[in-house]
């Protein structure tokens, strides 16, 4: 099958790699030249025999935009475009409708497996009409793990990012309770080793997992994660996972609780500790740090 692929970053360049790794055509574009196939994506739609398919991996928000407004004066009726980036599934839907009035289809793919994908293969769930997700079906057997599962047709347009929105907020909690567990550890004086228990756990308990296997790498490569600052960035589908269960009263209390771990991950001298510090001080007479 023939499809281009927009955006050849760490994800895009890896799956252009795999398709063509399955025998399938891929024409890439990228901004910069040194990893692009062609020079502009006139140029790649040119290049695909009709019906055409586009996939998008770019930035979300106003990126994604950006291409598929230019997609959208370039391709024809029955062509289909695929955003595989992290888009907030409202604006699949405003994607689709925009695209459908041109006669183009469109497909939504929330895509797991980071810079692991080439060689494990993408979870992918995907969310569209039938006959294009049929039409799309050899690339998305081409770029998922090996094996009967890791690729889902999770319902209509936004499905499928909406599905990968969950996974990533279920992501931050299981990172969050791993952490935790690990700074534990860390401080009982009674445990010497602690990057040894995180690799016992790998084996034979029930909180074995992926995570606890890149864990146990990173200790590997850095034993006390010294070299670390404790700072962690969130994508936004963290958030939109947050957004997602208040609009459905739907109580998320660990998803919650690990996004705004992040957010005090940011603050060197919490303000709300302060406070707190400030308070024990007050009612109990409780030491401060100055």
């Amino acid at each position: 099958m023939q499809i281009g692929l927009v955006g050849l970053g760490k994800m895009g360049g890896s799956m252009r790699e795999r398709l063509r790794g399955a025998g399938h055509t891929v024409i890439g574009y990228d901004t910069n030249p040194a990893l692009s196939d062609v020079p502009g994506l006139v140029d790649l739609v040119q290049g695909l025999d009709r019906p055409r398919a586009v996939w998008v991996m770019v930035p979300a928000g106003g990126a994604t935009q950006h291409v598929i407004d230019q997609l959208s004066t370039l391709l024809k009726p029955g062509d289909i475009v695929v955003d595989g980036g992290n888009s907030r599934w409202t604006d699949d839907e405003k994607h689709a409708k925009e695209l459908h009035a041109r006669g183009i289809g469109f497909v939504d793919a929330g895509v797991s497996g980071g810079v692991w994908g080439l060689q494990n293969g993408y979870a992918l769930m995907v969310g569209g009409d039938d006959e294009h997700i049929d039409a799309l079906k050899p690339v998305f057997e081409a770029l998922k793990p090996d094996g009967p599962y890791g690729y889902v047709h999770a319902g209509k347009v936004g499905a499928g990012h909406f599905a990968k929105m969950v996974h990533n907020g279920i992501e931050y909690a299981i990172m969050q309770a791993y952490a935790e567990g690990w700074e534990l550890l860390e401080k009982a004086d009674s445990v010497d080793n602690v990057r040894e228990v995180f690799r016992s756990w790998q084996q034979g308990t029930v909180i074995r997992s992926w995570l606890l296997d890149l864990a146990v790498n990173a200790l590997d490569d850095d034993h006390h994660l010294e070299k670390l600052r404790g700072w962690a960035d969130d994508s936004g589908e963290g958030r939109w996972t947050v957004e997602a269960a208040v609009d459905n009263a739907v109580p998320l209390p660990a998803i919650t609780a690990s996004l705004y771990a992040r957010f005090a991950s940011r603050q060197e001298n919490s303000p709300q500790m302060r406070m707190v510090a400030a308070l024990r001080n007050q009612f109990g007479g409780h030491a401060v740090k100055k």
